[in-house]
């Protein structure tokens, strides 16, 4: 899913919820969950777009209706094990920086 593809689900009210995934602490991933599957945002070329900060998903997010926003970090077992059995830890964030 692209920018725009987002916004339009975004406005159509069809988006559940976003989700800045946490990669490797350096950057981030930004999907949308809509009944109960994730899309990820992808560039102009399909690839999938990492973002530099959160303060960055909220600059590229900043003309989109609000929504319920989240930062998700990888669970601490997962990088040890390589599977988890418990969900990453979920923290919401505000959709509008201060």
């Amino acid at each position: 899913m692209n920018l725009q593809e987002l916004n339009a689900y975004a406005v159509a009210g069809k988006v559940d919820e976003l989700n800045l995934i946490s990669v490797d602490g350096v950057s981030y991933v930004l999907e949308a969950r809509m009944h109960g599957a994730a899309y990820p945002l992808r560039d102009a070329h399909g690839e999938i777009l990492h973002l530099r900060s959160v303060e960055h998903a909220r600059d590229l997010l900043h003309a989109f209706p609000k929504l319920s926003f989240n930062v998700v970090h990888a669970s601490v077992h997962d990088e040890m094990c390589g599977a988890s059995i418990e969900e990453s830890p979920k923290v919401p964030i505000t959709f509008r920086s201060a």
